[in-house]
């Protein structure tokens, strides 16, 4: 499950108000017209917290009182599985979607009506979406077929911008807030690329990550140069060098398949980690030990 708090200026991954956070078996049991749904991510708007987006694969839900209602907000979308969501952090009734084999969708009304945007990403499976945070017409979506695209103008067309990837799917996308020039790339079992040029060119970094499925990665807020990566079967790993070298931070985790990742955005010491089977994890000093949070959640 991707979740995705975007807070004003800033563009962050955040597992905020720990809602149907049982992930990968994820039955959202919280509100009735979601129930039995798969929730494959989840996006807050920042400037109304209690307005929440899910993606399923029956397409997006919407919630205006942090959950405790869901409505339907499909006109326009197809019947395709939504894998991905993103939420302009400047104008957040802009809202894209990623769908499996039927490229992005654009909402400029809050959900009322999407419009397929950009053919050059027709028939792609979208797997993350991620704003540029001080220049939101900017985004970067990743494919299932090892693909980044960009668009500069709000989705209405995109570019590949691939040079030093290979074709390893791309599971996970992660931009710097402060300088978003820098963007990282997740991929299956091809560990993390960076670009510090836009995408322009790829670079893959460290060795720690080779060969290792990488799910989820997010950026600390305040300190950037603070990665940390959700991998299958390996865990938490954390960089504190911008992704040049990596070390795990596994203590107290007892499901190393962690595919979810939020930083509190003001406290960033502070992390929650997803994982597949045993539930919710809780760190308070950087990813330096974990303990389990999952008091509540059904599966």
């Amino acid at each position: 499950m991707k979740v995705r708090l975007f807070l004003t200026g800033t563009c962050l991954k955040f597992l905020g108000l720990m809602l149907c956070m049982f992930l990968f078996s994820t039955f959202i049991t919280y509100a009735g017209a979601l129930t039995y749904l798969s929730a494959s991510c989840l996006a807050i708007d920042p400037l109304s917290s209690t307005t929440i987006y899910a993606g399923t694969r029956s397409g997006v839900f919407k919630s205006i009182n942090s959950g405790g209602n869901w409505t339907p907000v499909n006109t326009g979308l197809t019947d395709l599985p939504v894998a991905s969501l993103a939420i302009d952090p400047l104008t957040p009734d802009t809202v894209y979607v990623g769908t499996q084999y039927g490229g992005v969708f654009k909402s400029s009304n809050g959900g009322d009506r999407w419009t397929q945007v950009g053919t050059e990403l027709t028939a792609r499976d979208v797997q993350d979406l991620i704003i540029d945070p001080l220049t939101p017409a900017t985004i970067y979506a990743g494919t299932w077929y090892g693909e980044v695209y960009k668009s500069t103008d709000g989705g209405d067309s995109w570019t590949q911008v691939n040079t030093g990837l290979t074709d390893l799917p791309v599971a996970s996308l992660a931009i710097d807030p402060l300088t978003p020039d820098t963007v990282y790339v997740g991929t299956q079992y091809g560990g993390v690329f960076k670009s510090s040029n836009g995408g322009d060119r790829w670079t893959q970094v460290s060795t720690e990550l080779t060969g290792l499925s990488v799910d989820f990665l997010v950026v600390d807020p305040l300190t950037p140069a603070t990665i940390y990566a959700g991998i299958w079967n390996g865990g938490i790993y954390k960089s504190t060098n911008k992704g040049d070298s990596w070390i795990q931070v596994n203590a107290g985790l007892t499901d190393l398949c962690v595919f979810s990742l939020a930083i509190d955005p003001l406290t960033p010491a502070i992390i929650y980690a997803g994982t597949q089977y045993g539930g919710i994890f809780k760190s308070t000093n950087g990813g330096d030990s974990w303990m389990p949070v999952s008091t509540g959640l059904t599966d």
